[in-house]
């Protein structure tokens, strides 16, 4: 069966290129959107968007949050997920008021050094989909921060440095974790990665896919890897990230 899988891959002479063709059509294959029908399929999608959302609302309500809130030492008023956070390890969460987990996140807590890591998030925080936390010690996330999707936030690195510890499956040392702690007003843009031991003054912007190995002053933009200020906001700027 795979040699005959390669052949069709490959298309070969005449015969198998043939059966290659015939194989990319019925890939290709769906029914085509006309005039005449294109109402029809409109108002389908809309029928299968209004469904999804309200079965997705229904889950959030009855099922995703009261399960991930069972597992959170505090959870402030107008809490708002979308899909039940992938949970790893034990923990102390606390969530601050009218917060807003967009999509799917990763929480992973490493007890192999504390036995309760804690994990903060503040007032008015937004952490968008796929972002991934990870605490061995302590992650503090401040107040009206907006944290884009796919960001990582790690209080360390996950396995030794050495190679013989990492072979046989040795423990972190403590020494290896350094909290992290973010400030109030932060933006955090797309992939950006935040490692042990920083700390992210208040209002200061990372940019998107940026790796942050070092404290962030307040008021500071940085870009790269790893990340450098390359710009520090006035008075008029700061106002106008703070109204928007």
């Amino acid at each position: 069966m795979f040699d005959i899988l390669m052949k069709i891959r490959r298309g070969e002479g005449r015969f198998w290129s043939m059966v290659k063709q015939f194989a990319k059509s019925i890939v290709r294959l769906h029914v085509p959107v006309v005039p005449l029908n294109k109402p029809i399929f409109s108002v389908l999608y809309l029928i299968h968007v209004g469904i999804r959302f309200l079965v997705l609302n229904i889950l959030r309500v009855v099922w995703f949050q009261p399960l991930f809130s069972s597992q959170c030492v505090a959870v402030g008023p107008n809490f708002r997920m979308e899909q039940l956070v992938f949970l790893q390890g034990l923990g102390r969460i606390i969530i601050g008021s009218d917060v807003h987990l967009s999509g799917k996140s990763n929480i992973g807590f490493c007890n192999s050094v504390f036995e309760r890591p804690v994990l903060e998030i503040g007032n008015s925080t937004f952490l968008g989909h796929d972002c991934s936390i990870y605490v061995a010690q302590s992650v503090h996330i401040g107040r009206n921060c907006l944290i884009a999707g796919g960001v990582i936030i790690r209080d360390y690195d996950g396995h030794p440095l050495d190679y013989l510890s990492r072979r046989n499956g040795m423990p972190i040392l403590k020494s290896s974790i350094k909290t992290v702690s973010i400030g109030d007003d932060v933006w955090i843009g797309a992939r950006a990665v935040i490692l042990k031991g920083t700390s992210i003054g208040n209002r200061s912007i990372v940019a998107a896919s940026s790796v942050v190995t070092k404290d962030v002053p307040p008021d500071s933009i940085v870009a790269g890897n790893p990340a450098r200020i390359v710009k520090k906001m006035g008075a008029s700027e700061k106002t106008s990230c703070h109204d928007d």
